[in-house]
């Protein structure tokens, strides 16, 4: 009906970006690369007159497409609103001061349907402390005020795990923790937002590391009236230049003797690794918990020769931790220590005293002793790693 209504990369628009990541939502999905048409959409997309729907190449090289696009007749009445997607992208984004930034703003009469997101986060924590927020036809104050990115997205707690459903997806997200490229999109099918005059989706740009940068791209659906604006540019061959983000380097102390790789020998309640980034060498830490005062957890660690070795020890602090003593070879190896922090950190290296080791196996004991009158009493416990000296 001679009014652009669209303007997006590919892959944004089909809610995968970067790349061809497979998820099976409602109006949009991307099947695998063997099936002969991988991506699909499901908007209907009404006009009066006429439609032309272009694929640009704003690359060098050559790219085959294929199509296949159903009509249907439609009568066109006063209510009819014609469909429309837009897409943003913002580099070097500093994550502080926090900020907020906006996904979608447009003048006119419509109803928003969803949008989809690609983050590019250069560290492993999480990039979406930020809530949402919907201003209506010009409010002051949004009437839409979320808890968290990864609510409104349809997870949380972080959670780097692939999933797909028909109203929201984690087609991709690269690891470790949320490090490298992250899409997500939230479609509002039966939860339409309906707007007179105006509209405004801003998501809060709260990132849990300090000063860093990241890049943020947003694709936006939604249906007006024929007449209304948005915000949005014309895009460049410069903005769809994919950021590269370096392979991850797990940090990991030399000559460490990692927790999580030790042989469990004894234990009471519940032993498993878990991942702390770069509070822990390798990244993680072995985390004892379901334990009580007088509870001991022996685990064995290698020695390649016999002799009088200095051992070190570094462990993890947290507000439910408790005390513990440590023994080596059933030897008490110090003080009692107390891994209460208000915060979770790792207690940086503890000298345990020199020992006589033995070569092959030997025992690392730790006993809960007690907790710290500010801790809360889950007398949990982690190991990070030991080192010989």
């Amino acid at each position: 009906d001679g009014q652009q209504t669209v303007e997006c990369p590919i892959g944004d628009f089909f809610g995968t970006a970067p790349g061809m990541n497979p998820y099976q939502g409602l109006p949009l999905g991307v099947g695998k690369a063997k099936d002969r048409l991988p991506l699909y959409c499901r908007w209907l997309m009404p006009y009066s007159r006429s439609a032309k729907i272009t694929l640009k190449n704003l690359g060098s090289q050559t790219a085959h497409v294929g199509a296949v696009i159903n009509t249907a007749p439609y009568r066109w009445t006063r209510r009819s609103l014609l469909f429309h997607a837009g897409w943003r992208i913002e580099r070097d984004l500093p994550t502080r001061p926090f900020t907020d930034w906006t996904h979608l703003e447009v003048k006119g009469h419509g109803r928003f349907v969803g949008g989809a997101l690609h983050v590019v986060n250069p560290v492993r924590q999480w990039w979406g402390e930020g809530d949402e927020k919907i201003y209506v036809d010009g409010e002051a104050f949004p009437s839409h005020f979320g808890t968290g990115s990864e609510d409104y997205y349809g997870y949380a707690w972080c959670n780097p795990d692939l999933f797909t459903h028909a109203y929201h997806n984690q087609p991709r997200c690269d690891g470790p923790g949320n490090y490298g490229h992250t899409s997500v999109n939230r479609f509002h099918i039966i939860d339409d937002i309906p707007f007179a005059h105006s509209f405004k989706f801003d998501m809060e740009n709260w990132h849990s590391h300090g000063e860093i940068q990241t890049t943020r791209a947003a694709v936006s659906y939604w249906y007006a009236r024929p007449g209304g604006s948005s915000f949005f540019k014309t895009i460049t061959a410069a903005d769809i230049v994919l950021p590269v983000v370096p392979e991850y380097v797990i940090p990991h102390v030399k000559g460490a003797i990692e927790g999580e790789k030790m042989k469990i020998i004894a234990h009471t309640g519940k032993a498993h690794p878990q991942d702390l980034g770069d509070k822990c060498s390798a990244s993680e830490h072995l985390w004892w918990t379901g334990g009580k005062p007088g509870d001991k957890f022996t685990l064995g660690f290698e020695v390649p020769e016999a002799g009088q070795r200095n051992v070190i020890a570094q462990f993890v602090k947290a507000r439910d931790y408790g005390i513990i003593q440590v023994y080596i070879n059933d030897q008490k190896a110090g003080q009692p220590i107390d891994l209460f922090n208000p915060s979770i950190v790792n207690s940086g290296e503890i000298d345990l005293g020199t020992f006589n080791l033995k070569k092959g196996v030997n025992r690392i004991t730790l006993e809960i002793v007690g907790a710290n009158d500010q801790a809360e009493k889950a007398y949990m416990c982690g190991l990070d790693y030991l080192r010989l000296k």
